[in-house]
């Protein structure tokens, strides 16, 4: 596991109280694909609420999104992914937990 992936990973698992790291930093590439992201919540009407509440799985699924090599360890359809979290594996390019339509 890469270790922007890695990262993303224990990020998620700080939310849920067990650890915290930073985010990778972001390519300008990886950058524009988290514009998109925040866009298409936007046009979705749903950026507040992710933004406030992070967003679960089953959700993000439904906008199109897929799990790059099946769902992570610990993770089922209802795991909510922390708005921070999510912005972080958006810069994560090939390294990304998700697959994300938008970044093509």
């Amino acid at each position: 596991m890469s270790s922007t992936r890695t990262r993303i990973a224990a990020s998620i698992a700080a939310a849920a109280g067990i650890a915290a790291l930073a985010a990778a930093p972001a390519s300008a590439a990886d950058g524009r694909c988290q514009a998109a992201g925040i866009a298409t919540l936007k046009e979705a009407g749903a950026f507040k609420a992710v933004r406030d509440n992070g967003i679960s799985v089953a959700t993000a699924v439904s906008f199109g999104v897929a799990p790059r090599n099946g769902l992570p360890e610990g993770f089922t359809f209802n795991t909510v992914i922390p708005f921070h979290t999510l912005l972080a594996d958006h810069r994560a390019g090939d390294d990304s937990l998700f697959i994300y339509p938008w970044c093509g």
